[in-house]
């Protein structure tokens, strides 16, 4: 293509856009003087001012170009409190759908086109992909690192490990499959940047929580198998997922740019409208309000960037077809702005599965249970008050049956259901599963913070032995305390989600804060794969997706129906109903939690009438638990070698120490 002059085009859509004849380029900036458009043909750079400036979009159309143009900005504007435009610089279109080219810290000015955006080809041959469409309260879902995934899988080809089409390869839907997860939440793949100061320790931004692009897929995790684009290998493994029947949640971070603090780099937002796009100490222009930790917050208050945040949602559920989102830090998008009420009429994101991360550092930041219905939300209170029950003895029976309950103290309101409460145990953020019964404290070293970073208190437990051990006491003990704490999550009302990798018996040597360790520390652990214990993780998946008890999509009152049932009854071991002096008194660490069925639409393989009883006991001695009246099948002890061999209980149950039972009522 021979560049020619720039045409006036439209405001709109932003971003880059091809009609089949030309490009239309569109960039919001409210107080620029100038916009110039750079364009590569070959090596050779040409500079084109956009000739139309509409309602504070600058746009110009170029004829004859095509998909696979590269182009980068050049924005003049005002000095003064609150700008940071620079026109030497060269600036990333923030509705870039793909990036090309690699930012260095060292160019200042840039000698060289360095980061740059591409036009793209929307097409794609869907063919006949179908969203699996999971109702929100039979979910599974499975956290998991796009690249962290597969780079050791043996089954995986050299070729795809570490990529999105790694993550789609036959061997990871056979393993999301077999264990019965109905989602993968992948860690942030939109387009990202590592921070200098980790460059300068040799490490990188391993997660990814650090977004520049938020159109554009993270080229790092791009095969490029069979010629492909970034963006058409990740809707390909889109595609492929779907059609194993599972879902593809986004972790997104809209609550921050990779431009960080006022000594950040300028790639995009900052050299466009500084002031437009972040939000500022109203007494200080210059400084930003930092409510993400990260140097800067971005600014949805503004009608533009609520714009941006809401196209680009659209475009990953829309052109790029994904089920649902995460929100990092999701209290920072809702202050001041009207990013909720935007979400709630917006006809394709409002049928989405929406999970908030219900809090940032800013002023009131922790808001779990804030958001409104059609809003679930991480439980963090799920996490500590079963990791203290489990590990530490904080928390006693009553924390234990609020949570099991699906936390009904915190989500109960306004219609919400359980499902509003996305429980774990642990996440990409702290220990890992074996981790937490294998380390009291964190081991940050390789990080190069002196381990100053990551939480300092994580109810965890040792078992005696700090990290490894051949011990085979300690081993046996952590062993059961992991199996109970697994039971617990797919017990409990709520959406359960797993670490992926914890299925595995994967250790990060007691790091729990390792985002900047792209190695076989955080790497899923493939060759030492705990074979038991992922059968044991698709053996109680498989429990939860048979009983509709475990996952109702009304609250567990207590009360009785119509037919006299109760759907809930908390038992004492010697066989009466848990009364208030009950709660505290010993044996406080032993449970029974029997559920009423489901009806009449119960999906389940039992008889309707069936009800399921649910043991729990924290002690390390065995202890006795008198059964309601009749005969009761064992569906799993966690305490055993044989977790789900199939028994018979009448009377009496025996608990082992840190074990959960479940037991199904025998109807003749």
């Amino acid at each position: 293509m021979k560049i020619s002059s720039l045409q006036p085009g439209k405001p709109w859509p932003p971003g880059s856009h091809w009609d089949g004849t030309g490009v239309n380029f569109a960039l919001f900036s409210a107080h620029a003087e100038r916009v110039e458009l750079c364009l590569w043909e070959g090596k050779a750079m040409r500079v084109l001012s956009l000739p139309k400036r509409t309602d504070q979009i600058w746009h110009g159309y170029l004829p004859g170009a095509a998909p696979g143009l590269c182009y980068a900005y050049r924005v003049h504007g005002p000095a003064g409190p609150g700008h940071r435009f620079d026109p030497q610089r060269l600036l990333v279109d923030p509705y870039a759908r793909e990036l090309i080219g690699d930012f260095s810290y060292d160019r200042t000015p840039p000698s060289g086109p360095g980061l740059r955006a591409r036009v793209v080809d929307p097409a794609f041959d869907w063919g006949d992909d179908c969203a699996p469409d999971i109702p929100l309260r039979d979910s599974v879902f499975y956290e998991v690192h796009v690249k962290g995934a597969t780079q050791t899988h043996p089954e995986v080809p050299k070729a795809l490990r570490g990529s999105y089409a790694g993550l789609a390869s036959p061997a990871m839907l056979d393993h999301f499959q077999r264990l019965g997860v109905t989602a993968v939440k992948l860690l942030p793949i939109h387009g990202f940047l590592d921070e200098e100061r980790l460059l300068s320790f040799g490490l990188n931004n391993y997660w990814g929580y650090n977004t520049l692009a938020f159109f554009a897929p993270e080229p790092r995790y791009a095969a490029r198998t069979g010629g492909q684009t970034t963006m058409n290998e990740f809707r390909s493994m889109v595609r492929s997922l779907h059609g194993a029947g599972i879902e593809v949640i986004l972790d997104v971070v809209y609550n921050h740019t990779a431009e960080t603090d006022a000594f950040g780099p300028t790639i995009s937002f900052r050299g466009i409208d500084n002031a437009s796009y972040y939000r500022h100490d109203p007494e200080q222009p210059d400084r930003y309000a930092n409510y993400s930790g990260c140097g800067n917050t971005f600014n949805l208050a503004h009608p533009r960037v609520l714009q941006l945040v809401m196209d680009s949602l659209r475009y990953w559920a829309g052109e790029m077809r994904v089920d649902g989102f995460r929100f990092d830090l999701a209290a920072a998008l809702t202050r001041d702005s009207a990013f909720l009420a935007a979400v709630a009429q917006d006809p394709l994101l409002s049928r989405k599965k929406l999970i908030a991360e219900p809090w940032d550092l800013g002023p009131d930041g922790y808001r779990l249970g804030g958001f409104p219905p059609g809003w679930s939300e991480w439980n963090d209170r799920f996490r500590d008050d079963v990791r203290a029950f489990w590990l530490t003895g904080e928390s006693g029976t009553g924390a234990l049956a609020q949570r099991l309950a699906g936390s009904s103290e915190i989500f109960r309101h306004d219609g919400r259901a359980p499902s509003a409460g996305v429980n774990f145990i642990t996440s990409h953020d702290g220990f890992t599963l074996r981790d937490l019964t294998s380390y009291r404290d964190k081991h940050n070293a390789a990080n190069g913070e002196q381990n100053r970073d990551g939480h300092g208190r994580n109810l965890s437990c040792n078992c005696g032995v700090e990290g490894g051990t051949d011990d085979p006491r300690i081993l046996e003990h952590r062993r059961r305390l992991q199996r109970a704490l697994l039971t617990t999550l797919f017990t409990a009302q709520g959406v359960p989600m797993l670490q992926g990798g914890d299925e595995l018996g994967r250790t990060q040597a007691g790091n729990n804060n390792a985002y900047c360790q792209d190695n076989a520390l955080t790497w899923l652990d493939w060759p030492r794969a705990d074979r038991q214990l992922i059968e044991f993780t698709a053996g109680l998946i498989a429990l939860r997706q048979q009983f509709a008890q475990l996952c109702r999509t009304g609250w567990l009152s207590g009360a009785e129906d119509a037919d006299g049932r109760r759907d809930v009854v908390w038992q004492h071991p010697d066989g009466h109903e848990m009364e208030g002096a009950d709660w505290n008194a010993s044996p406080g660490g032993t449970l029974g939690m029997l559920l009423s069925p489901v009806t009449p639409d119960a999906p389940f393989d039992q008889p309707s009438e069936a009800p399921l009883l649910a043991l729990f006991n924290r002690n390390a001695a065995a202890v006795g638990f008198r059964l309601p009246p009749g005969a009761w099948r064992q569906l799993c002890d966690s305490g055993s070698d044989k977790p789900f061999m199939a028994l018979t209980h009448e009377s009496v149950c025996s608990l082992a120490a840190y074990s959960v039972v479940l037991l199904v009522q025998v109807i003749a």
